[in-house]
């Protein structure tokens, strides 16, 4: 486990990758590097904010991954979609 300091809390300690876009969209997560580094217990698979638990946090991830593959790619909403399959950003925030 590499060590660092977590994307959601800030600790620094052992981290787990955390794709942000998983099941079949996990390969173009690790492709366009939409990766993140989580606390494993508490921020990744178990705490009441983890990425796998709470949806508000998943959200907050695929919202970030998704402004990231834009910017990072130049792509639009539209382009995003084709992608990734839907859009998850308000479009009035773009």
């Amino acid at each position: 486990m590499p060590k660092g300091y977590c994307f959601l809390c800030g600790r620094y300690g052992d981290l787990e990758r955390h794709h942000i876009f998983g099941a079949s969209n996990r390969k173009k997560s690790e492709k366009y590097k939409l990766v993140v580094n989580l606390c494993g217990d508490s921020c990744h698979r178990n705490g009441p904010n983890a990425a796998h638990v709470s949806p508000e946090t998943r959200q907050m991830l695929h919202e970030y991954g998704q402004r990231k593959w834009m910017e990072d790619t130049g792509g639009t909403i539209a382009d995003f979609i084709r992608e990734f399959g839907r859009n998850y950003i308000d479009q009035e925030d773009v």
